[in-house]
């Protein structure tokens, strides 16, 4: 037999015991009365993807809806309606203020575009609830800090969408092989994207539909042109409203890295990239890119192409850490363990599916059935961690670090590839004033740009 294969491991009672361990098996507030009350900011694809989950595997009811699309919410409320046990429509809402002024939430998923992260984060910290924000928490580095000020602050427990770590097959690699030295020593690390996932074109400019409050959508940030509705992908090939590729992609597995090799902020971040190939259209985040995160006697090197083919097919999206001894691959559908040592099994990890369990998830538009697992059990840790007063295994600063890492590659790209080493307790880039001030983006008036000191 040349490989273990997941599937015989699952079998097992340390499998068990593991997912177990991220409350698989349920897990409620004891010391509560009735559901948990919760808010969703954002109605779009996977902001409504989150929320299933959570209901899935949480006693709770569905309050308030928050969305500057009225068509794109009026159908978040119905499906929310079908989902939930009460089978009540969730009030609905146009501006996130209005609903954290009416109703005292337990819970709020933020899942808006990037741009709107901060400010939504905030206010709902303010308002008392525990809250699940999307990745990457923020546009700019700044706008992290204050986040995470806030979070500790206010005392909430903030669970970052960034759920490799709750990944069932990458726990397992974790536990086999990085955990008990298989490795030996690690000195490089590899993480990629070759998605062809740019979005790009010429679409005219429009009257702005009378269902969608394009004002308020945009918020802080530029003002482009009207061209159709951003928020179907469109908004994330603008750098106005998201960090690209590197941003969308790169946080997760560089998060990945991280927690399984222990890594804290890099000491230097490098960045060389651009529009290279897909020049013909008006987006506007590279299309190319290379960054190296530099830790003591170890590099993590990203890439990614939004065109041409992947070098390795099998892991198009993925992380690879190279250690003395082999080296470990991984995805969100597998991974793969290959000693150096052709005489010692390579180790194989298969994607862990619950179709039998959960069931409504064969017939979720757009659901990501590999990651829908992982999204559980991340919820699951997220309310463990309430229930202890203990950080969550995604907690804010940690998505704090990843973020802010991928936000600083692309302000060494922008610098035409400067090395730059960010001092988290200055919140300055040392000796750089130019990158310094490239830490705030400007906010469109009226809206503020949080601080750290002030939230």
């Amino acid at each position: 037999m040349n490989q273990l294969n997941r599937r015989d491991f699952l079998k097992s009672s340390t499998a068990m015991a593991t997912l177990a361990s991220f409350g698989l098996f349920g897990m409620d507030f004891k010391d509560r009365e009735g559901p948990l009350k919760v808010a969703l900011i954002g109605t779009g694809w996977y902001g409504k993807s989150d929320l299933f989950r959570l209901i899935q595997v949480a006693d709770v009811e569905v309050v308030a809806l928050c969305d500057v699309d009225q068509n794109l919410l009026k159908g978040a409320g119905e499906l929310v309606s079908q989902r939930q046990k009460s089978k009540k429509v969730p009030e609905l809402f146009e501006d996130y203020r209005e609903l954290l002024k009416k109703h005292k939430c337990d819970l709020v998923l933020i899942g808006s575009p990037d741009h709107w992260h901060a400010l939504q984060a905030i206010e709902a910290l303010k308002s008392g609830a525990h809250i699940y924000l999307q990745k990457p928490i923020s546009v700019d580095v700044i706008e992290g800090e204050a986040i995470l000020a806030a979070a500790r602050k206010y005392d909430r427990k903030v669970q970052i969408g960034t759920q490799r770590k709750s990944t069932p097959h990458l726990i397992d690699a974790k536990k086999q092989i990085i955990d008990t030295g298989k490795l030996g020593k690690i000195s490089h690390a590899e993480v990629c994207c070759y998605f062809h996932m740019r979005a790009n074109g010429n679409p005219p400019v429009e009257p702005v539909p009378d269902f969608f409050n394009y004002e308020m959508w945009t918020g802080p940030a530029p003002k482009r042109p009207y061209d159709g509705l951003p928020h179907i992908r469109w908004w994330r090939t603008f750098m106005e409203y998201g960090n690209g590729i590197t941003g969308d992609m790169c946080v997760h597995m560089l998060d990945t890295v991280r927690w399984m090799l222990k890594l804290g902020w890099p000491t230097q971040i490098t960045s060389t990239g651009g529009i290279y190939v897909q020049k013909e259209g008006k987006s506007n985040i590279s299309d190319t890119q290379t960054a190296i995160f530099e830790y003591p006697e170890l590099n993590v090197v990203w890439q990614h192409r939004t065109w041409g083919n992947a070098p390795d097919p099998e892991y198009p999206w993925s992380f690879k850490i190279y250690g003395e001894k082999g080296m470990l691959a991984g995805s969100t559908m597998q991974a793969d363990y290959i000693p150096y040592d052709t005489k010692e099994e390579k180790i194989h990890f298969d994607c862990f599916f619950e179709r039998e369990k959960y069931p409504e998830d064969l017939t979720e538009d757009r659901i990501e059935l590999n990651a829908a697992p992982a999204t559980r059990l991340h919820m699951q840790d997220w309310l463990a961690s309430i229930e202890k007063d203990t950080l969550p295994i995604a907690d804010v600063e940690q998505g704090h670090i990843s973020t802010a890492s991928c936000i600083l590659a692309n302000i060494s790209m922008e610098l035409g590839g400067r090395a730059l080493r960010y001092d988290p307790k200055t919140m300055t880039v040392l000796n750089d004033p130019e990158a310094t001030a490239k830490l705030r983006r400007p906010y469109r008036g009226p809206w503020i740009h949080p601080e750290p000191d002030k939230v």
